[in-house]
């Protein structure tokens, strides 16, 4: 018996990301040539950023800065805007009364900023499309002053996604950690908070089913979700249905806080990049899904070269049970990254480290997770002057990348320079500044050869006894997609 088979004579190729989306119609045919054809790398034509509510302290100070790089191949037009997220509730409630977005982004290559004080600024929900949205990054930087978690708090806003892993959490006495689930779309979302401990998976309660509403955000304070006072804990957020953003805030009583981000997706081989060369101690915390145990070559890519702690030449991570391990002063007064490998099979593993700076009463604290390479570009926004170090490591072979400064947010001429990082090492880089500078300013890095490199931006706070800093890792800034060609294939019917 015969089968007819519809032939797509009109191919359209769509293809969606989390942080956006590109779309490319069918080419004209090419008889002449069959072969398989290389994707087109596309801008994305829309984004969506989820920032976390910044602090409950009245004593906060927010900064919020939002850029996008100039993209070649981007839209002519287009917009973005971050707005409150139970504004948007109350938009739905009561339309034909928007609310006044928080910040609106301005064009490709100038960043814009916008403030807010105290512990009542709520989560943002943001949307660029067009020429806004390859690369839209939007850093959310607080400063407290005192209190718990006092000192210097950033993270990079983060696209919706269905599962996050945040080894570096606590419920110990001291520690006050909270999980932010915040939900950008039209429908409820639903998610499970799983914790783990040194022993396993920790008892908890109502951590399963944990429903976020359309357009709103739910801070989930770990402590309340079990009994267990652990001092390092694991925890895997699994959205059942919907999407959602997530960030876990670490507040410590006496050694500040900062965001942690979540580590990138479990996987043999982990970089951390850009523990700070002035850290005073490195505790790292790494976990292993399932039940295969899991043996870890520790290494630090340092300015000369690929060096082997002493004392701490492998790390062995028990299946389900988190693991910490004390690093003191790794660094040794030079920049340096973290390189897991496997000694034998590989388990995936997750991880990240606490980073302490300063000594005594003295101390703040930042987080540094496991973070995928920088791919084709990556973004950070709210530099300035003296007060920014990039760090990039290139962990296998050498590679060569480029460095662009922004024009300011109040002024100036976007300048690059090019650099190349050695094997196995990492450079804390003189980042070029803006020609006529003022305001803050933001960094892209594109690889241009070599082999894979991973970033990290530090950022401190001038004028204060206690040393407060933040570390942002710098991923692919997901501004470009890969768009296979398509084409007719009438052959199609004759099968």
């Amino acid at each position: 018996m015969n089968r007819t088979t519809l032939s797509l004579i009109a191919a359209t190729t769509a293809l969606a990301a989390v942080t956006g989306f590109a779309a490319l119609s069918s080419p004209d045919p090419t008889p002449e040539d069959d072969t398989a054809r290389t994707a087109a790398h596309l801008p994305v034509e829309r984004t969506s950023l989820l920032c976390p509510a910044p602090s409950t302290s009245d004593l906060a100070e927010t900064t919020y800065t939002s850029f996008t790089p100039v993209t070649e191949g981007a839209e002519s037009a287009g917009t973005a805007e971050l707005r409150a997220a139970r504004e948007q509730v109350d938009d739905e409630k009561d339309a034909g009364k928007p609310a006044e977005p928080v910040l609106e982004p301005g064009a490709p290559g100038k960043p814009v900023t916008g403030d807010t004080s105290g512990g009542e600024a709520p989560a943002l929900i943001g949307t660029a499309e067009g020429r806004v949205a390859p690369g839209w990054t939007v850093q959310q930087t607080t400063e407290v002053a005192a209190g718990t978690g006092r000192g210097l708090q950033g993270v990079t806003c983060t696209a919706p996604d269905t599962e996050f892993w945040f080894p570096g959490a606590s419920t110990a006495p001291g520690r006050t950690d909270y999980v932010h689930l915040t939900n950008p779309d039209d429908s409820a979302a639903v998610a499970d908070i799983e914790l783990y401990g040194e022993d396993g998976t920790l008892k908890t309660v109502v951590a399963e089913g944990v429903t976020v509403q359309p357009h709103s955000s739910e801070p989930v304070l770990l402590s309340t979700l079990t009994d267990a006072e652990e001092t390092d804990v694991t925890v895997h957020v699994v959205v059942r249905s919907g999407r959602v953003g997530a960030a876990l805030q670490a507040l410590d009583d006496k050694l500040g806080g900062d965001w942690l981000a979540a580590s990138t997706d479990p996987a043999g081989r982990l970089v951390l990049p850009g523990i700070p060369k002035d850290a005073t101690a490195v505790r790292l915390v790494a976990f292993t899904p399932g039940n295969t145990d899991a043996d870890l070559k520790v290494r630090l890519a340092s300015p000369s070269g690929l060096i082997t702690p002493a004392g701490h030449e492998t790390v062995h991570v028990k299946g389900g049970m988190t693991t910490a391990v004390d690093l003191a002063d790794v660094t040794r007064g030079e920049a340096g990254s973290l390189i897991l490998t496997p000694t034998d099979r590989s388990v995936p593993v997750v991880a990240a480290v606490r980073v302490l700076r300063g000594k005594g009463t003295d101390q703040e604290s930042a987080f540094i997770p496991a973070a995928r390479p920088v791919g084709t570009r990556a973004t950070s926004a709210h530099n300035t002057a003296k007060v920014t170090t990039l760090s990039v490591t290139a962990p296998e072979s050498a590679a060569t990348i480029k460095v662009t400064a922004s024009a300011g947010t109040g002024g100036g001429t976007a300048v690059s320079k090019t650099f190349t990082i050695k094997a196995g090492t990492t450079q804390d880089i003189a980042a070029p500044l803006p020609t006529g500078l003022k305001g803050t300013y933001a960094l892209t890095v594109e690889p241009r050869s070599g082999g894979p490199v991973y970033a990290s931006r530090t950022l401190t706070a001038p004028g204060n006894d206690v040393p407060s800093f933040t570390v942002q890792p710098l991923p692919d800034d997901r501004g470009l997609v890969a768009v296979p060609e398509a084409e007719q294939d009438l052959s199609i019917l004759q099968r």
